[in-house]
């Protein structure tokens, strides 16, 4: 049986992403002085104007406004003929400290209040479900959709980052819908490309350049055929883009930062939150998790979801699901992974080594299945053990 199944991604000047950024820089910069800082930052642009928010409790200090700017810089957004200008844009904050209800349950986890020991133990600091997702379906294991979208924005990046397409602009979207037949994906099927541009570049000229520079670089020809379509700025124009053209929300993107609708999402966004946030850091154990079962080869896909109660430690269910895929019973896989894993906030932290200041490298072309940075939740360091465990 033939299946379509698309996935989006969007460049790093999409507006969103520039709150995803700069919320993420703002975080890195604050975990760069004090690695225990507690940050829920979270950003929205518009028309000159960038507005950060949230909850932040640190003993160190950091100009939020000069970070802001410097990402919509960085971005491209340095001239008011982009519509956006991070040179006279405004820069609006209003942040306080979290909640001391809040912090109370973070610093000291409810098994740490009920059995009195001397050791604190950070509890979850939100309740929620979170999910990590694993498949053999790229390098990457990752969905293809996904994976494509994305290897097509950051290539759409390169490109004009690097002058080859001069008249490019920051903002920009990339699809891709993937053919599947009796589960397996055997061709591209279409391939939509939206790039801002220069008002003085003629339609055809993007699109001769968008399939010559970005589409073919990227996606394997064996995928594509003479029935696979390319659409390009299907609008049929897009010179204003970025702030300007829509307005931007830190955490509006979840889908293209994690599996591209593939798999599910537990709600909660990443870009922002220190990793006491078990929003972000259980995503990130899950997929770790996800993806050594699949490099182990154990199964060709594989699901993990965890959920936690705010304030307590160890999670309050843990599940294993391979579809079927599995060379063993997902009970197995499970008892494996929990006999060799603890999935407290604390443990995660460690293992992951996630007190660091790495964030704003996966604000933009997603937080998984990244080939471009060395991310530890991306390693495949536990499949020896987890193959001994589950045999």
């Amino acid at each position: 049986m033939r299946k379509l199944f698309t996935s989006e991604s969007v460049t790093e000047g999409h507006p969103d992403k520039v709150c995803d950024q700069v919320s993420d820089a703002i975080l890195d910069a604050i975990l760069a002085q004090d690695p225990y800082a507690r940050v829920a930052c979270e950003t929205t642009a518009t028309t000159g104007l960038v507005f950060v928010m949230g909850e932040i409790t640190t003993n160190t200090y950091v100009s939020i406004p000069d970070i802001a700017r410097s990402v919509v810089l960085d971005i491209g957004y340095n001239s008011s003929k982009m519509g956006f200008d991070g040179n006279t844009c405004s820069v609006l904050t209003s942040v306080h400290e979290q909640s001391p209800d809040i912090s109370a349950g973070v610093s000291n986890a409810q098994e740490t209040r009920e059995t009195g020991t001397a050791k604190q133990e950070t509890g979850a600091g939100d309740q929620g479900m979170m999910f990590g997702y694993a498949c053999n379906e790229t390098p990457e294991l990752m969905p293809m959709a996904i994976a494509l979208a994305h290897r097509l924005t950051r290539r759409m990046t390169e490109v004009r980052k690097s002058g080859l397409c001069p008249w490019m602009r920051p903002d920009g979207k990339s699809q891709v819908t993937v053919a599947y037949e009796d589960g397996k994906p055997v061709c591209i099927d279409n391939i939509v490309i939206s790039t801002q541009h220069d008002e003085r570049i003629q339609q055809d000229a993007i699109a001769q350049a968008m399939v010559e520079h970005v589409i073919r670089p990227v996606v394997p020809e064996h995928l594509m055929n003479d029935a696979t379509r390319f659409l390009i700025n299907p609008s049929g124009r897009f010179v204003i883009g970025g702030p300007a053209g829509d307005s931007g929300l830190t955490g509006r993107k979840i889908i293209v930062d994690t599996y591209g609708g593939y798999a599910p999402h537990g709600g909660g966004c990443f870009s922002g939150k220190d990793p006491t946030k078990v929003d972000r850091s259980a995503s990130y154990m899950a997929r770790y998790l996800a993806k050594n079962v699949v490099a182990a080869g154990l199964a060709e896909r594989c699901q993990i979801a965890i959920a936690y109660a705010i304030g307590v430690a160890r999670p309050v269910s843990f599940a294993v699901d391979t579809f079927g895929t599995a060379s063993v019973s997902d009970f197995a896989i499970e008892k494996a992974l929990l006999s060799l894993v603890s999935l407290t906030p604390d443990a995660i932290i460690s293992r992951l080594d996630l007190r660091r200041p790495i964030y704003r490298q996966t604000a933009s072309y997603g937080h998984f299945g990244r080939t471009d940075v060395d991310l530890s939740w991306e390693r495949t360091d536990l499949t020896e053990a987890l193959r001994s465990a589950v045999n």
